[in-house]
């Protein structure tokens, strides 16, 4: 016996050459009772398939007039997947000469969805903003993506059931203003509006997200992808750093993006020889790093903190210049 879902296909297929078929009609070709194409029926409407039920003498089922394309058959993780697969293509740049492409793809698979799945995945690539281009991504439950992204576009407050880095759990209510992809990870930013101030949270931590009755005002000219951006530099980490680089900003942010470090520019009365140097912050559970990095930037700099640092940066130069004065041995010409 053919299974189920390849039952309600052949329905289609029956509906789709036109005009009314009774119940007796599509059960002789489908082999099933009365009963059982009902329900295939009920099925085909459950996927927004417009079959219209013809009463009287004549009757049976017909699908509604000017209904010619069936729905994509994709679950909501299917069509997730293309659709963001599409939109990351093209703002990473992995595309053809032909760059509409992916646009033009993306309209034709939007528009044979059910209306349904197709509105709430509408919201999910209007509500996102990219920070760079997409790497792995740490992937979040489609149920939490999709009530995130509906909550944003509508302005909608959110209850989440959230697991917090060091494994605590807790529900939260959001009142959210964007989706981020950052690093290959999701995020929601949003207000908390039980104390008033600004939350971010990695969406692969939440485990349920609940839309809640009314609305918020959001706050006009957010931007998420900052916000967020500027949520990771300030978060708290063992090392505060504190830097004056004689350098431009596009000098710095080629090392430092805004998703590490802060970048202060002097104010307008300041002293004439702080011209050109710029004050740099940042957070870090290590330090490691930076020495390095600071030497691959090539500028003249100053630390103000942590003197952790300073020794690091000696520490690394005097390894440079020992290699830089280390020659090559002789080789041993003895017998």
């Amino acid at each position: 016996m053919a299974r189920p879902t390849a039952q309600v296909l052949t329905l289609l297929e029956l509906l789709q050459s036109g005009g009314i078929r009774t119940v007796a009609e599509l059960a002789d070709r489908l082999g099933v009772d009365g009963r059982t194409v009902r329900r295939y029926v009920g099925h085909l409407i459950d996927l927004d398939v417009p079959v219209e039920s013809v009463r009287g003498r004549y009757g049976g089922y017909r699908l509604a007039p000017g209904y010619r394309m069936p729905p994509l058959m994709l679950s909501d993780d299917e069509a997730l997947a293309v659709l963001l697969g599409l939109l990351a293509g093209r703002r990473s740049g992995l595309m053809t000469t032909a760059g509409t492409a992916s646009e033009t793809a993306a309209a034709k698979i939007r528009r044979v969805l059910p209306e349904r799945l197709a509105r709430r995945l509408d919201a999910v690539l209007e509500t996102l903003a990219f920070t760079a281009p997409l790497g792995e991504l740490a992937a979040p439950q489609t149920a939490v993506l999709l009530a995130v992204a509906d909550a944003v576009r509508y302005h909608r407050p959110i209850s989440i059931r959230y697991t917090a880095a060091d494994g605590r759990r807790s529900q939260r209510t959001l009142h959210p203003y964007g989706l981020v992809a950052h690093s290959g990870r999701w995020y929601v930013t949003g207000t908390d509006p039980e104390i008033g101030e600004d939350r971010t949270f990695r969406l692969d931590r939440i485990t349920d997200a609940r839309t809640l009755p009314g609305s918020f005002e959001p706050v006009a000219g957010i931007d998420p992808a900052q916000r967020l951006l500027s949520a990771l530099a300030e978060a708290p980490y063992r090392y505060e750093v504190t830097l004056r680089i004689k350098a431009t900003v596009e000098q710095i942010r080629s090392r430092l993006p805004a998703s590490v470090a802060s970048i202060e520019e002097p104010p307008a009365d300041a002293d004439p020889g702080a011209e050109g140097w710029l004050r740099v912050e940042l957070r870090a559970e290590r330090l490691d790093w930076l020495p390095p990095l600071l030497a691959s930037l090539d500028r003249p700099f100053i630390i103000e903190r942590p003197d952790e640092l300073r020794g690091l940066i000696s520490a690394l130069a005097d390894r440079l210049a020992a290699s830089a004065h280390r020659v090559r041995p002789a080789p041993d010409d003895s017998p």
